[in-house]
């Protein structure tokens, strides 16, 4: 047991060495020579850390805006984490081992799915395998689930959604990339086709379509072509109108000492950086980890493609990304509000969320619907991924899991199958 928790902490949660170690045994598959395999598999490692690198800058910069966001217009409410969830599921119920092995489990079955199965697709994002363990671990406890059964009935519904959503998605991914290389492994692929399926329904259509990467701007506006102008332009305003409401009391206080408006500032454009970061590398992981995957695809499970985590996407379409961060954002807050309405709990917009699925899903809806299809799709996709959180706290409460939900909202749908679906199957036999 000690082995495999070394295995799943160490490396497979690693998303780097986990990629890395992929990318080994693809050049080695191809009986490249020495000093290839040394070469693709450093390069795929530094790429994913250099992509790592611009999250966490991104995540810092995100963070703060998420206080003052808060502060400024006096919300208060649940805030979704999954990280506190796995933290009491492990300490207060004893599942760690448990969820360990169901991680292992997701793993193994979706690499057997693939290769026996239509669906080729490898997921390789680790970190959303451990969040899927942990809300099937759970809630497969509470059904009444024990043991081995646990285990396997966990790692099997995983594995599903682990291939069945970056199958779901591929054929817009495909619209986006131009091509089958790479796939999208991220738990938030039903919000994404929500927004694709609303872009289709309200957006453009047909000639009237329009890409917001082909936005055409005047003459003295064209600096804002450049993806990282145009983000800084759209973020410095936010940061700081937002740490006006906030107030210089309470800024003041995370900026250190240092005028509260000029840090603001500061971190927007710390925001900006990390986008930079994060879009380098992509870039040069993209340029091993494919030609290094095709090795696995030729010897192991033919034609498998690899599901990479959603940042991996943003370069296809930079300006879609931020108008899907903003979009989502003003879902969010509109389904804060009117939830509490109908006696559903009051979930708080979470940035980080709203940044990375938000601006995944704006990439899908301008693919689906154009410019309008963004827009209107990023409001209802920021609704949605606040609705399924926020029917998953009553379930959570009565569970002991007092005012807790989580974001992912494939893990949640896994999570509300298990409690509306199974649960009741199992009490019955």
């Amino acid at each position: 047991m000690g082995v495999i928790n070394f295995i799943i902490e160490n490396i497979l949660t690693q998303a780097s060495i986990t990629i890395a170690l992929i990318a080994l045994l693809g050049l080695v598959l191809q009986k490249k020579s020495i000093g290839q395999i040394i070469s693709g598999t450093l390069k795929t490692l530094l790429g994913f850390q250099v992509l790592s690198a611009g999250s966490s800058i991104i995540v810092g910069s995100l963070t703060y805006f998420g206080r003052i966001f808060t502060k400024g217009f006096q919300m208060q409410g649940i805030i979704p984490s999954i990280e506190a969830i796995n933290g009491q599921a492990m300490n207060e119920l004893g599942l760690g081992r448990e969820i360990a092995l169901t991680f292992l489990a997701i793993f193994i079955f979706n690499i057997l799915f693939a290769r026996f199965t239509p669906w080729k697709y490898i997921f390789l994002t680790g970190q959303a395998i451990l969040w899927m363990a942990t809300m099937t671990t759970i809630f497969g406890y509470f059904a009444g689930l024990r043991g081995i059964v646990l285990i396997l009935v966990g790692g099997i519904v995983g594995a599903i959604f682990a291939v069945m959503m970056p199958a779901i998605a591929q054929p817009i991914i495909r619209k986006v990339t131009g091509s089958d290389d790479i796939a999208l492994g991220h738990f938030c692929t039903m919000g994404y086709l929500f927004e694709a399926g609303v872009a289709k329904i309200f957006g453009e259509k047909g000639t009237k379509k329009k890409s917001i990467e082909e936005m055409k701007l005047p003459t003295h506006f064209e600096f804002l072509q450049d993806t990282y102008l145009s983000v800084m332009v759209v973020m410095v305003p936010l940061y700081i109108v937002t740490v006006m409401f906030a107030g210089e009391s309470f800024a003041s206080e995370l900026s250190g000492g240092q005028n509260y408006v000029m840090f603001a500032f500061l971190q927007a454009i710390q925001f900006v950086v990390g986008v930079y970061v994060l879009l380098a590398g992509v870039r040069l992981l993209l340029g091993e980890i494919v030609p290094a995957f095709r090795g696995i695809a030729m010897k192991l499970v033919p034609d498998a493609i690899p599901a990479l985590d959603c940042p991996v996407f943003f370069p296809y379409s930079p300006n879609a990304v931020i108008l899907g961060f903003i979009t989502t954002t003003v879902g969010t807050i509109i389904a804060m509000f009117t939830l509490p309405m109908f006696g559903l709990a009051m979930i708080l917009p979470g940035m980080l969320t709203n940044f990375f699925a938000g601006g995944t899903a704006g990439i899908f809806g301008n693919a689906i619907g154009g410019r309008r299809g963004a827009i209107i799709g990023g409001i209802a996709h920021g609704f949605f991924i606040t609705l399924l959180p926020a029917l998953l706290v009553t379930i959570f409460n009565s569970m002991g899991f007092i005012n807790a939900t989580a974001t992912d909202v494939d893990t949640v749908t896994a999570a509300l199958l298990y409690a509306w679906l199974l649960s009741p199957i199992l009490k019955v036999l």
